[in-house]
């Protein structure tokens, strides 16, 4: 019984990029999918929830949707991105696609702020 609250300790105490790790492992070596192993885990942190959150440093920007002002986001994400005008056209015609990835959380929050400003769907990952 002893073993076992030690491994429960441990689970609790994974990071989100272990945790990441741990279903991969689940799903390549023992055929359990990530989503079902993955969950459980991330849920019996209970409190750790704002260690996870600590831990994601860099997100990405997605163009879900150019809504109704196509110009003006083709436009914007030309600006915000240093594109060209026929790549910015081409990413926003893409949509869902990142507009910027890997960015610092302020970074995004201001990027999103802004698409959604101009009318666009805009969501971080």
């Amino acid at each position: 019984m002893a073993d076992l609250k030690a491994f429960a300790d441990q689970l609790v105490g994974l990071t989100v990029k272990e945790v990441n790790e741990l279903a991969e492992i689940l799903k390549e070596e023992h055929g359990i999918e990530p989503a079902a192993a993955a969950a459980p885990v991330m849920v019996a942190g209970g409190g750790g929830e704002g260690e996870a959150a600590a831990e994601k440093d860099s997100f990405d920007v997605i163009l879900k949707a150019p809504g109704g002002a196509k110009l003006a986001i083709v436009k914007l994400v030309k600006e915000l991105t240093g594109l060209g005008l026929k790549e910015a056209k081409e990413l926003v015609d893409g949509a869902p696609k990142a507009v910027k990835e890997g960015v610092a959380k302020d970074e995004a929050e201001g990027l999103k702020k802004q698409l959604e400003e101009a009318g666009a769907e805009v969501e971080l990952k």
